[in-house]
């Protein structure tokens, strides 16, 4: 065979080794395509495939159609179908507002608010902030934001339709239980930010009680306890009141380090449940037991959750403190943030929070052991039945 028939045997070889190649990665993209690198190998997604190639092909406005939106949309979808409203995809936009609330100050209304039966709820609405001002209370259902139905919305969708530039006004359609029909509740937004608590005496026939409303576990709550603590130390308070009431909770760490003036070294603060048989993780005082021996009543309502109940359960199981007011949120779930490549993340929850007695807190929340409501009326005369009931079971202790 002369050399020319040789080239055109070698490149007829090489055309069909190609033709071999991309048929067989055509075929295995589209038939059976499967994310090896970041899933299990019975993991098929060339349903998914299959339907974006339906929806470019066939969609009458394929302009609309952002790739990278698909994906987020794609990804949302999978979070939702766990049916955890903590268990979330934030977009990098999302993802930028999430870590500028946990820094402690934006723009908004000032309430946190979170899912209960579907429906999205007012968790707490934050002290001096124009949630509060307007009258909203913890337990509120929010029906509509402005001109959107909430219906089948994430609490993070929500949380974007509510939040807005200062000077801006978003309607909220509200129904409380109390309420015949729903109500429109304009609020202006403002920026927001909370102290994470004050203190006061409260004088009594009987003696000084000092009062410590806890608003948030924000970052700067330990250091501003730690300077509290040292003044009611000095005081001449020997009782406490702690209120937790709207309190939709902060960091772990603030709430047990808060939990160690109150407990003995190496009390039980919280456990954190991981699930399927995995061995549990229990959380401990080791603060300096100054307040330990103060007679103590907390306060708790609807709008009290997660670090609040962590630390009023642990008070409860460990020494006894009885719990005064309305029955807690029920925030009880562990979420670990999972940063993605694109700025994008992963809110997912990985355990639940148990009591030192052993009491599931998610979804369930904590039973008061006083139940005391607080009215609409109570609020428009300015009255406080349930700490009025706090200083009167104190005074008898």
């Amino acid at each position: 065979m002369n050399i020319s028939g040789r080239k055109y045997i070698l490149k007829l070889l090489i055309v069909f080794i190609f033709i071999g190649v991309f048929g067989a990665g055509y075929y295995i993209g589209n038939i059976n395509v499967k994310c090896r690198a970041c899933a299990p190998e019975d993991i098929n997604f060339s349903l998914f495939w299959e339907s974006y190639y339906e929806l470019k092909d066939k969609y009458f406005d394929p302009a609309k159609i952002e790739t990278q939106k698909v994906i987020y949309g794609a990804i949302t979808g999978m979070v939702q179908s766990l049916g955890d409203p903590y268990t979330v995809f934030l977009s990098p936009e999302d993802n930028k507002k999430f870590l500028e609330d946990v820094s402690g100050t934006f723009e908004g209304i000032g309430a946190e608010i979170g899912k209960r039966k579907s429906q999205i709820v007012i968790i707490a609405p934050l002290e001096g902030t124009p949630a509060q001002k307007a009258g909203l209370r913890a337990g509120d259902q929010i029906l509509k934001i402005n001109d959107k139905y909430t219906v089948d919305i994430t609490v993070d969708e929500a949380v974007t339709l509510i939040r807005g530039p200062k000077g801006t006004t978003v309607t909220l359609t509200v129904f409380r239980e109390e309420w015949d029909s729903p109500k429109e509740i304009k609020i202006n937004r403002s920026v927001i930010e909370v102290p994470s608590l004050k203190w006061e005496l409260k004088e009594t026939p009987e003696g000084s009680i000092a009062y410590i409303r806890i608003n948030q576990f924000s970052q700067n709550a330990s250091s501003d306890f730690r300077k509290a603590a040292v003044e009611i130390l000095s005081s001449p308070a020997k009782k406490i009141i702690l209120d937790l009431r709207n309190n939709p909770g902060g960091y772990l760490e603030v709430s047990e380090d808060i939990a160690g003036w109150f407990l003995a070294k190496d009390q039980i603060v919280v456990i954190e449940d991981f699930g399927n048989n995995k061995d549990r993780k229990e959380y401990k005082a080791s603060g300096n037991e100054a307040l330990k021996d103060y007679p103590l009543i907390i306060l708790i309502n609807q709008g009290s959750a997660s670090a609040s109940e962590i630390l009023a359960g642990c008070l409860r199981d460990d020494r006894g403190i009885k719990l005064v007011g309305e029955k807690s949120f029920g925030k009880g779930s562990v979420q670990e943030l999972k940063n993605l490549s694109d700025g994008s993340s992963l809110k997912i929850t990985v355990a639940k929070w148990l009591t030192p007695g052993g009491k599931l807190i998610a979804d369930v929340g904590l039973e008061p052991d006083v139940k005391v409501e607080m009215t609409d009326e109570d609020l428009n005369q300015n009255k406080d039945p349930q700490l009025d009931k706090a200083i009167e079971i104190l005074l008898n202790l």
